[in-house]
């Protein structure tokens, strides 16, 4: 089923400013709340679709990068929860957007009245360079990620200072009476868990570092600096916790003769005098295969081809660039005798001397024109 678009979702405009933005989430997050709606799945789909809304809506990088690219956009820089989203995640990250509605933010189903909290572990980034032959159409790469692990034969019992809770909670009298206040548990952070058997060569969370070697999916027309966000597959989180993501920044590989720009690809074609003045045809090299191209009779150097199509596919949107080619006329740097005399023939000829036209586009507007 395809995705709602993440306004609708909050019922906020596209101009929507950060503070209303949070109200309004807050307003979706409590109606669809999991304490509100026991086993009701659809109100639980409906909690989880707008902490996915707010977690990109939220983050001004993020928030630019759907307005943009949409959806994929956002698969592909590193936002959203995706597979891998559940509720002591959305719970760890917007747990205080509930305040005290429903005892400071819990889940019964897995915070024990907001209690005890799951720990994440931090995120991974990597680069990783891709050719145009690569990017048109989509790949798969294998990368190598060096990452903390949970550790062979690592044990963990209930915190002995919370005693499972996650909380330390203090009573204090004052002139008002007893006060009662709960903070996280400075032993275990909350976890309500801390680290039974350490196995040799691991740390005080029972963690190692170790080689992973992973498959990774580029979806095509991704661009330089874009990231992908893989969730899950980043560091261990200490005591069990929701694994931290992996972000993946993209590189590109300068292409030897085809320049980027955006969706449209623009490379240069060198044709003869001869071939320019009386028509003829060329081939141009595109990122996979050639294009054959007519040269029309009196073809002027600089004049600008467009192959629609031929250029990149766009992340979100379906089609593809075009592929604009840039006519120049070469000229010989040396020639022979009898080369030199059939051109001095047609030196004086009024119909070889240049004839400007000033109504003609320069070059730069012709490049304008052509991406516009």
């Amino acid at each position: 089923m395809a995705k709602r678009d993440y306004y609708e979702i909050l019922g906020v405009s596209r101009t929507v400013e950060q503070a209303e933005l949070k109200k309004s989430y807050r307003k979706m997050a409590l109606k669809f709340h999991p304490d509100k709606n026991p086993d009701n799945a659809d109100a639980e789909h409906k909690f989880k679709e707008a902490a996915e809304a707010y977690e990109v809506l939220s983050s001004p990088e993020k928030r630019q990068r759907y307005d943009r690219f949409g959806h994929e956009g956002v698969r592909s820089g590193g936002g959203g929860f995706g597979g891998g989203m559940n509720m002591d995640d959305i719970f760890s990250q917007f747990g205080d957007i509930f305040g005290s509605a429903f005892g400071g933010g819990g889940f019964s189903g897995g915070f024990s009245g907001g209690q005890r909290r799951s720990r994440k572990g931090t995120n991974l980034r990597i680069k990783v360079k891709l050719e145009l032959s690569e990017i048109v159409n989509g790949t798969t790469k294998k990368i190598k990620v060096h990452k903390m692990v949970a550790a062979d034969g690592a044990t963990f019992k209930t915190c002995s200072t919370c005693h499972g809770s996650g909380q330390i909670t203090r009573i204090a009298n004052t002139i008002l009476g007893q006060m009662q206040t709960a903070s996280t548990c400075p032993t275990c952070h909350g976890s309500g868990q801390m680290l039974d058997k350490k196995p040799a060569g691991s740390d005080e969370n029972g963690l190692v570092r170790k080689e992973e070697v992973m498959n990774i999916d580029i979806p095509a027309g991704v661009e330089e600096g874009m990231q992908l966000n893989i969730s899950g597959r980043g560091n261990a989180a200490p005591m069990g916790g929701v694994p931290g993501d992996l972000h993946v920044v993209i590189e590109e590989v300068e292409h030897p003769t085809i320049k980027r720009n955006g969706q449209n690809l623009h490379t240069d074609l060198y044709v003869s005098f001869v071939d320019a003045a009386l028509g003829g045809s060329a081939e141009v090299d595109l990122v996979e295969g050639k294009a054959k191209i007519t040269i029309q009779p009196g073809t002027q150097s600089g004049k600008m081809v467009r192959l629609r199509g031929k250029g990149l596919p766009h992340v979100q949107r379906h089609g593809k660039g075009d592929m604009l080619v840039n006519i120049n006329i070469w000229t010989p740097k040396e020639l022979s005798k009898d080369e030199k005399k059939a051109l001095e023939k047609l030196r004086e000829s009024d119909n070889f001397k240049p004839q400007v036209d000033h109504d003609e586009k320069n070059f730069f507007q012709k490049v304008k024109d052509l991406f516009e």
